[in-house]
């Protein structure tokens, strides 16, 4: 399950990129009235994703924060792992901060970790093959109309 700290931070992404036009800055205040997100929460939010690059602030009377990257290479896969983490639902399949399972013996054998690396790999597909782009024009709808049906 993801965090609200990474639910809050997508919407956010999403919130700026609808923006009228690229150099507009949004104001803290407004994203946070919009997106209904705690304005001290999302202000910690904004700061991790200037710090990586995603975001950048304006300072002043016409401050505000606005997207550094474009759109279409902000993935939710990168979020993600900014806000939470690896992604990954085993220690031995992380390929941010791989560690050997404890308990054992082989990983090449490793039934449990044959199911999960399946599912790791399709987890990865969807969310480093979404981006905030595809939220706007709704081609991330579309991707999970087909893939549920």
């Amino acid at each position: 399950m993801i965090s609200q700290k990474t639910k809050y931070a997508l919407r956010a992404l999403i919130a700026l990129a609808r923006s009228q036009a690229p150099d507009d800055v949004q104001l803290i205040s407004d994203i946070a009235e919009q997106q209904r997100i705690p304005k001290k929460f999302l202000e910690q939010i904004l700061l991790d994703l200037k710090h990586h690059g995603i975001v950048m602030s304006r300072r002043g009377k016409a401050g505000g924060y606005m997207l550094l990257k474009s759109p279409d290479m902000i993935t939710f896969g990168e979020i993600l792992r900014i806000i939470d983490g690896p992604t990954a639902p085993l220690p031995c399949l992380s390929r941010m901060a791989y560690r050997r399972c404890e308990d054992c013996r082989e990983e090449k054998s490793c039934e449990v970790r044959r199911v999960f690396a399946r599912v790791a790999d399709a987890t990865r597909a969807v969310l480093d093959g979404t981006t905030i782009a595809d939220c706007i024009s709704g081609a991330a709808h579309e991707e999970t109309r087909v893939l549920t049906a």
